[in-house]
Formats: structure tokens, C-alpha cells, sequence
């Protein structure tokens, strides 16, 4: 499976993005998905999480109300609509696919990563 992030970009917080991820290869399969970011200085935290069917989804608290994370698994494509986006959103965000069916927030529970895409929130 390889993954494809993509939507970073600069924004005035408060602003949105919409990030997407594209899978190819053996595509999504059933595995849950999720979002994670790495700012500058910081360890790879958990973002948002969604399972095949998209039923369960999962938020870190700080995004909690602004995030949302959807999936169609018809086109192997994973989203995330960021808005009030704010300065501590500042990270590489990075998609990828869980190891299994149900909603991991450890990355270490997750066997395919796309590439990053960096998103840049200034005041």
C-alpha cells in the first residue's frame, strides 16, 4: 500500500484546509485510517481516526469541534477538513492505515505512512 497526503499549505489561523490522502497498491482494505502531525521539536501525536465504515470516528481533544476526519473507500481516499485552525496546529501531518479494523492511536499500531504534508498556520 503506498499513501499519498496532500492539501498542506499556509493559512491565517482561523482559516481551513482540507488535507487529503490517496492509497494505491492494495488500497485501504478494511483497516481503519487515521491523522497524526509532528510539529518542530515534537513527537508524532494523534490526530483523528476512522474506521472502514466511517460509523466510529476518533479526535485528539485539541481538535475536537474543529477537526473532521471522513473516508471513501469507493476512490481509496481519506480527508481531513481542518477549520479555526490555530498556531499550535503548525505540523507535518501524516496519514496512515492501521494494522487492523478498529481505531489505534498509537502510531505504532499502523503499517503504511504517506509522505507528509506540511501545514503552516501564522498570525
Amino acid at each position: 500500500v503506498q499513501l499519498q497526503a496532500s492539501g498542506g499549505g499556509s493559512v491565517q489561523a482561523g482559516g481551513s484546509l482540507k488535507l487529503s490522502c490517496a492509497a494505491s497498491g492494495r488500497t485501504f482494505g478494511n483497516n481503519a485510517m487515521g491523522w497524526f502531525r509532528q510539529a518542530p521539536g515534537k513527537e508524532r501525536e494523534f490526530v483523528a481516526a476512522i474506521t472502514w465504515s466511517g460509523a466510529r470516528k476518533d479526535y485528539a481533544d485539541s481538535v475536537k469541534g474543529r477537526f473532521t476526519i471522513s473516508r471513501d473507500n469507493a476512490k481509496s481516499m481519506m480527508f481531513l477538513q481542518m477549520n479555526s485552525l490555530k498556531l499550535e496546529d503548525t505540523a507535518v501531518y501524516y496519514c496512515g492505515r492501521s494494522r487492523g479494523l478498529v481505531i489505534r492511536l498509537s502510531q505504532n499500531d499502523y503499517d503504511y505512512w504517506g509522505q507528509g504534508t506540511l501545514v503552516t498556520v501564522s498570525s
